[in-house]
């Protein structure tokens, strides 16, 4: 079990990562079973509840012993890092509330795995998703919202999150989008002609009004945009236009950022219009255009044959 204390810290840190750090609910709730499973790991582990102090105790040992049970009870080494990252975050932040000793959470190595390249889309097959969203629903103001939601993530790189947090005081779309990202940082996002045109059609077609403090993007029935049904539509249009099942909303976002970067953006430019907080993270797309090159090569090359 748990001790209070314990559970007491982990609920402050939660809150301190919602209000603070803008945390949105779902990696609050990844982030507390994370921390929570450690805990009742080490709890057992020792045979006895561990009050703060006694978590400063914690070894290099027990730190490896959680990673070996964990990776025992079937999780794979990505879920593993994301978990030891999780404990990691709230030791440091007992460290500078509570003063504790965190070096042998710390240093604890996370486990190595093979990063998934994004799957972007051709520029072609970007243009005939959104051309064919249109045509998913028999009522035009939905089909015109699809394509207008589909547009901002491709024509202006936002996340799903990002485009259908969008507020009715954000309207009218003018040259530039001030979009808050993960982690409450904001950035400056530059609004293409085509994407502030499916927005307008949208809005004129739409039969709820546009209020301040209410969503842009609304379901059938008035209430926010459930980015489930995005989903959902764009899989009816992969089928139809026998696209992968990467193509989802989010690869339009991952597409933005590969044809930008094929196209001669610079990388540092498109990390800001992503809002990635680490260049490392926008580096992917460079291992994209690589393989998509390697690909070509091996098709192409006299010598690859």
């Amino acid at each position: 079990m748990i001790s209070p204390a314990a559970r007491d810290a982990l609920q402050d840190w939660l809150a301190y990562q919602k209000s603070l750090r803008g945390a949105p609910q779902t990696t609050l709730d990844a982030y507390g079973r994370d921390v929570s499973d450690f805990l009742a790991f080490i709890t057992e582990h020792k045979g006895e509840a561990q009050g703060l102090r006694a978590l400063e105790r914690i070894s290099v040992t027990e730190m490896r012993a959680w990673m070996a049970f964990t990776r025992g009870d079937g999780v794979g080494p990505r879920s593993l890092a994301r978990k030891l990252s999780a404990v990691k975050s709230f030791f440091r932040w007992l460290s500078e509330r509570e003063g504790i000793e965190p070096t042998a959470v710390l240093s604890a190595r996370s486990p190595k795995y093979q990063r998934k390249l994004p799957r972007p889309l051709s520029p072609d097959a970007a243009q005939d998703v959104i051309d064919t969203l249109s045509f998913q629903t028999t009522q035009p103001w939905i089909g015109k919202r699809d394509e207008a939601v589909v547009t901002l993530l491709y024509g202006c790189g936002l996340r799903i999150s990002e485009a259908l947090g969008l507020l009715g005081s954000d309207l009218p779309l003018g040259e530039a989008l001030r979009i808050t990202g993960k982690g409450g940082k904001e950035r400056i996002v530059p609004v293409i002609a085509p994407a502030r045109e499916a927005v307008e059609r949208y809005i004129a077609a739409c039969p709820y009004p546009m209020e301040a403090d209410q969503p842009v993007f609304r379901g059938a029935r008035g209430g926010p945009l459930n980015p489930r049904t995005l989903q959902q539509t764009m899989a009816r249009v992969r089928m139809q236009l026998g696209l992968p099942s990467t193509a989802t909303p989010h690869a339009m976002r991952h597409s933005f950022a590969t044809h930008l970067l094929n196209a001669g953006g610079d990388l540092r430019a498109i990390q800001e219009l992503l809002g990635h907080a680490s260049l490392s993270t926008t580096q992917t797309y460079t291992a994209v255009d690589t393989s998509r090159l390697m690909e070509v090569y091996a098709r192409t090359h006299p010598r690859a044959k």
